[in-house]
């Protein structure tokens, strides 16, 4: 199984591997000696369309003539049947069509032949997770889709238009997740905001879930800024189990570049944002982001515009990613096209920024007790995330932790990463 993008695809990858080991799969670390192997794709940037397109070669290789090569999610949804066939893919699964995979992998298997089961991407496509298998946070997958069309982004193209996923069945698996040993929940969607329409609805999502016996940790995936609304606010608060934690994206800070964008805010806009949400989140709450550098026409002025506002944001960690144009997107037809060597260059100087300040987030750290969710173990030493998702390393911890939030005192913090010692 290879995951490539964002944390829906990671959901989805989850409940695939569940879904294949219950039928009697074995997962592999990787595609070497494998019967089969299952590509769950991206396609936000031409750099993932590509990275697609060398995880199914190697896969392909890996499993050689006679096994069977299955492809998903948005890049394999706008993949000509045909070129598909030509890279090797034996079965084709669209956005909204993932759960119909593992049959259609089993015919492959069985009787050969190529296998397309796309279909338009619409309504809800009923994948589930009973425990995590790939990694030790759940992710909980509850909207699908987008329809706000930002000029430079193909998603909603391959995604389809918002759909929700049932409250109930959205907390019946929170609650099989939970009596499986986990006890961190991240609700994740395209467009998380839009769950059910309306912040409330999301809102009364949070509480509902927080209330999910045995959890001890609850976070949100991306959020578009506009998506903060006070009633969202009000029950990430009321949670002692929200992480304090909020991933919104930036992509610009200049109000020109964020209009040809079609953004749908301003850069004052989202710095009250920001304000808002400490002011009721606490002054630790840690706000990352994704910036969007070289669009066209964006000048030094603009380009400058954003690092100032990255900073005054007081972001954390920051995904920097270079424009790239996107055939079927408003944006691909702009004039202005940047010089690649401005765009890389810019990037780079966007990169060296977001460091920076995670850093300086991180430092504020140092010299606190804060608890740690234990993911994994070396010679002694266990790493995982604190609660502001800060990774940790922490030491002189007695006994097996795995999989436990435990103190630490918080001594010193190099590249944004804290180090600790156990508090017994």
């Amino acid at each position: 199984m290879c995951v490539l993008g964002c944390r829906s695809n990671l959901y989805d990858g989850e409940a695939l591997s569940g879904e294949l080991t219950a039928r009697g799969a074995f997962l592999a670390g990787g595609p070497e000696g494998c019967q089969a192997a299952v590509v769950v794709s991206c396609s936000v940037t031409a750099a993932a369309d590509k990275k697609c397109r060398q995880a199914v070669r190697r896969a392909r290789r890996a499993v050689g003539p006679n096994g069977v090569v299955a492809a998903c999610g948005c890049w394999a949804q706008g993949l000509d049947a045909g070129d598909a066939r030509a890279l090797g893919i034996d079965v084709l699964a669209g956005s909204r069509r993932k759960s119909a995979l593992p049959d259609a992998l089993e015919a492959a298997l069985e009787s050969g032949g190529f296998f397309d089961v796309r279909g338009k991407p619409e309504g809800w496509d009923f994948l589930t997770v009973s425990r995590p298998l790939l990694r030790t946070r759940a992710f909980l997958k509850v909207q699908e889709g987008c329809d706000h069309f930002c000029s430079y982004c193909v998603i909603p193209f391959l995604r389809g238009r918002p759909a929700s996923r049932p409250l109930e069945d959205t907390l019946a698996e929170a609650r099989r997740i939970t009596e499986s040993g986990c006890g961190e929940i991240v609700l994740t969607g395209v467009h998380l905001g839009i769950y059910g329409k309306d912040g409330a609805a999301l809102a009364e999502l949070v509480r509902r879930v927080s209330e999910t016996p045995g959890l001890v940790r609850l976070r949100l995936g991306s959020l578009e800024p506009f998506s903060l609304t006070d009633n969202l606010l009000e029950a990430l608060a009321d949670s002692p189990l929200f992480c304090p934690h909020l991933h919104l994206p930036l992509q610009s800070g200049d109000d020109e570049v964020l209009a040809r964008m079609r953004r749908g805010y301003t850069a004052e806009d989202f710095f009250q944002v920001c304000r808002r949400a400490r002011k009721k989140l606490g002054g630790d709450l840690h706000i990352s982001s994704d910036v969007l550098v070289g669009f066209p026409s964006e000048s030094e002025e603009a380009f400058q515009n954003t690092l100032a506002l990255m900073a005054g944001a007081g972001l954390g960690r920051v995904h920097v990613f270079p424009y790239s144009s996107r055939r079927g997107t408003e944006a691909a037809g702009f004039l202005g096209r940047l010089p690649p060597q401005t765009v890389s260059e810019r990037a780079a100087r966007a990169a060296a920024l977001g460091k920076e300040l995670l850093e300086h987030y991180a430092a504020r750290f140092v010299g606190r007790n804060l608890p740690i969710l234990a993911e994994s173990a070396e010679d002694g030493v266990y790493s995982g995330y604190t609660r502001n998702f800060l990774f940790a390393f922490v030491r002189g911890i007695d006994g097996d932790a795995l999989g436990r939030e435990v103190g630490a005192r918080m001594t010193g913090s190099f590249k944004g990463e804290l180090v600790g010692e156990w508090i017994p």
